[in-house]
């Protein structure tokens, strides 16, 4: 495996092109010093909203410094994310935070001073010509009355910010930045490179010897830091118990969920309707056991694809081609926004020293939708692809049809749009390959899809439901506890086919989306609607396909999450979308034993 190369090393047509941002730091000195300067300018506001245009004027003021800051923080964290070795940008995304909280504390009086408005005369001012653009805002405003606090103790919160964020910090310096791993070596003794970017690749060789060293040498480093991790998780957790209490939430799901207005119902009904299917789980480990041909099924076998001797390899110019092929039954509009991407440095491609690891759709208003990934020449980075393209798009079309107030889109629904490209790719692709043994291997992929984003991100939704839990009835979250709870879960979840051991207790460790406030389970929710949407599309064609972009990806958040997708055409109020995505896997393994009896 080649050495990773240094940041410099990249060659500019894989990079993103932040210019579009800012054409140089100076220039990204100077907007910063200018929001820096036009706080204090809300001073003026503070001594009441008397009238709808003074709350009008507050408004606007609120949207445009917001707009400016934006861009400040978001070309600061993608330079510090590009390479985080670097101290220069590092320091940028510090100050940018800074400034954010600054800002924070500056606009912390607004929510309060809106709902010192009866709510009477507020609903009349939301209704009237003038705040028309803001009238969903008010209405949303108006809701979260019980969980807002007085002035100063909203600013005592917002001074707070930095310092509550500083677990997140903490974890992600050093994950990405100081943690390093001994290299990984193959049966015949050759050393690989084992980095955040390479560790799941190397768990899909075939060199079992390889797959077995990959794993252990990365859970014993997370292993050795254990107790330090689990004090960064604990502050992380600390903060969302904190802040639950302080607005007078019944727990940190309770209002995590609420601020997006997602019944908590939700939640459980995906925990449970998963659990309720764990035997398709199971019936698929077992299946990868027999097909493996192992006497013990271990965790480092979960990765590797089962079906062998296939030259499958997608590079990055080859990926372009089946995802702008695949992406056809949205219609041109939304090729020519990916094509327009691909063509322009949306995308910094290429794994470097220091880069964050992973891939991500970021930006916002008034920035392109940038994406970061860290290619391999592989399938699974091709859906990838075409997952933070989905992102993107989205993005794209929410800034272009919303103002910027509600361009942005709730988490509930932000893994929709990515998960209905990998569909629509993986529909495009199976159709289109004619050998049987890459039909498998797509079959393949699309099944370990659905076990990383259905079974294992619901897992993760129970650990970390469990552990705010154990937190909320004063449990001390200590590395030992977290990596019992995470080892119950693993077992439940992947059954008796696998022989486990001590090193997967530990993956908690890991796992970044722990540090993000009930995330994760939104992936599987995200992905059974997203089943539903795309299976729609390929069956009603151009029509279908204008309500899914008009009704779903330009709307941004200018409707409650819930009522966005079911005027796009799925209900998540209920389990059914979670039962129909589990009988969409279950015919992906008879589909599986099928060609594989087929190729015998």
């Amino acid at each position: 495996m080649a050495e990773v190369i240094k940041r410099e090393e990249q060659k500019l047509e894989n990079t993103w092109d932040l210019t579009s941002i800012f054409e140089s730091d100076d220039a990204w000195e100077e907007a910063y010093k200018a929001v820096e300067q036009r706080i204090g300018e809300e001073e003026k506001f503070k001594n009441g909203i008397d009238s709808k245009e003074t709350l009008l004027e507050v408004l606007e003021f609120d949207r445009e410094i917001s707009e400016a800051f934006g861009k400040i923080y978001v070309y600061a964290h993608l330079k510090h994310d590009q390479d985080t070795s670097n101290d220069t940008y590092s320091g940028l995304e510090t100050r940018a935070r800074s400034l954010g909280v600054s800002l924070s504390t500056a606009l912390s009086f607004l929510t309060p001073a809106i709902l010192a408005i009866p709510e009477d005369t507020l609903k009349e001012y939301a209704e009237s010509e003038q705040l028309k653009e803001f009238k969903f805002d008010l209405e949303k405003l108006n809701t979260q009355r019980p969980h807002v606090l007085s002035d100063k103790e909203e600013q005592l919160l917002a001074r707070a910010g930095e310092v509550m964020h500083t677990p997140t910090q903490v974890y992600g310096m050093f994950n990405n930045a100081d943690l390093e791993f001994p290299s990984a070596v193959d049966k015949d003794g050759n050393e690989h490179t084992l980095t955040q970017g390479t560790y799941i690749d190397l768990l899909k060789s075939s060199d079992r010897t390889l797959r077995q060293s990959a794993y252990e040498n990365l859970y014993s480093q997370y292993g050795q830091y254990k107790n330090t991790l689990s004090q960064t998780l604990a502050g992380e957790i600390n903060t969302h118990v904190f802040s639950a209490q302080a607005r007078n939430y019944h727990s940190s799901r309770h209002q995590a969920l609420k601020n997006n207005h997602i019944p908590e119902e939700v939640y459980d009904n995906l925990v449970k309707t998963v659990n309720d299917n764990l035997h398709l789980l199971h019936r698929y480990t077992e299946l990868r056991k027999e097909i493996l041909e192992l006497d013990s099924l271990k965790m480092y076998d979960v990765y590797t694809p089962l079906v062998k001797d296939v030259d499958f390899k997608v590079t990055y110019a080859e990926a372009e081609e089946w995802l702008l092929s695949a992406l056809q039954p949205l219609g041109e509009e939304y090729v020519g926004i990916v094509k327009e991407g691909l063509d322009n440095r949306w995308v910094d491609v290429y794994e470097n020293k220091g880069k964050r690891s992973g891939a991500y759709s970021s930006g916002t208003f008034g920035t392109n939708p940038y994406i970061l990934m860290n290619w391999q020449d592989n399938v699974d980075n091709l859906f990838t692809l075409a997952h933070e393209f989905g992102h993107s798009v989205h993005s794209y079309y929410s800034r272009q049809n919303q103002t910027s107030n509600q361009s942005g889109y709730s988490i509930f629904v932000a893994e929709v749009a990515s998960t209905f490209n990998e569909a629509l790719l993986a529909d495009y692709m199976f159709k289109k390959l004619e050998d049987k043994k890459k039909k498998l291997y797509l079959v393949n992929e699309q099944l370990e899809g659905f076990r990383g984003t259905v079974f294992r991100q619901t897992m993760f939704a129970e650990f970390e439901h469990k552990i705010h839990e154990l937190r909320e009835a004063g449990e001390p979250l200590t590395a030992s506890r977290l990596n019992e709870v995470y080892g119950e879960l693993n077992q439940k979840y992947f059954g008796e086919s696998v022989d486990y051991d001590e090193y997967i207790d530990v993956e908690w460790a890991r796992i970044p989306h722990f540090y993000m406030n009930y995330y994760v389970y939104q992936y599987a929710t995200g992905y059974s609607a997203a089943s539903s949407l795309s299976k729609q599309v390929l069956e009603g064609g151009s029509e279908v396909a204008e309500r899914y972009i008009n009704e779903f990806l330009k709307k941004g958040s200018s409707n409650y999450p819930i009522e966005i997708l079911k005027n796009a055409g799925v209900n998540m109020a209920d389990s059914e979308p979670i039962e129909n995505a589990m009988k969409v896997f279950e015919s992906q393994l008879d589909q599986f034993e099928e060609l594989l009896a087929e190729l015998k």
